[in-house]
């Protein structure tokens, strides 16, 4: 199938296709003799592999180790849990760091009303003066 074709079956851009290709997470596809891309159902698999990795928000360097670890699946899980564990650590880190930037929106939102004029804007105000909390 032509890069087009495997975009739509994944449904991905096919600039995505080649980005993964140069960054060494889809292996080069064979060309025709005109040049054009020739993909598998390999490269299918593969490519919908990486979409559901790059869903749980995992990095391009987190899923291209555990594509090793597909590559030598006689190994035990003790690696992809530790990877998974890190990931998990990370998100929980990025929900705090949520959490603190929410408190932050809702307490410089309550610093106006919407009664106010722009000039009078407690938010622009809180902006502008750096009256916020940084993290």
């Amino acid at each position: 199938m032509r890069i087009g074709q495997l975009a739509q079956l994944v449904g991905v851009e096919t600039q995505t296709i080649r980005f993964y290709e140069q960054q060494g997470l889809l292996p080069p596809p064979d060309r025709q003799d005109n040049g054009y891309r020739v993909y598998t159902e390999k490269h299918g698999e593969g490519l919908a592999f990486i979409r559901r990795c790059r869903i749980l928000g995992l990095s391009l360097a987190e899923i291209h180790e555990l594509q090793s670890y597909q590559d030598d699946p006689h190994q035990p899980c003790t690696a992809v849990n530790a990877l998974l564990d890190d990931h998990i650590s990370h998100v929980r880190s990025q929900i705090t760091a949520l959490k603190a930037l929410e408190k932050q929106l809702v307490s410089l939102r309550a610093s106006c009303n919407d009664d106010r004029e722009v000039e009078a804007c407690g938010v622009l105000a809180g902006i502008s003066e750096g009256n916020m909390h940084q993290q």
